[in-house]
């Protein structure tokens, strides 16, 4: 199974970005996805973003993890 976490742009730098969530930092790719932004939210996958998300779609997955449903 592969698992995608939301995250939320908070720095650009060229094809990089650092994403924030529940405190956690990391530096991502976001070559994959175009017209990322300061606060999207986007699906963090093997190190690169992979797709964009609404607040509200992030926060319901989010909120999914944090009960451990994810897994049926």
């Amino acid at each position: 199974m592969c698992l995608a976490v939301p995250m939320k742009v908070v720095e650009i730098n060229g094809d990089m970005a650092v994403v924030e969530s529940a405190g956690l930092r990391r530096e991502v790719g976001i070559m994959l996805l175009a017209g990322v932004k300061l606060n999207d939210w986007v699906l963090i996958h093997a190190g690169f973003a992979i797709s964009k998300l609404t607040k509200k779609q992030a926060r319901e997955t989010l909120a999914i993890f944090a009960e451990g449903q994810f897994f049926g």
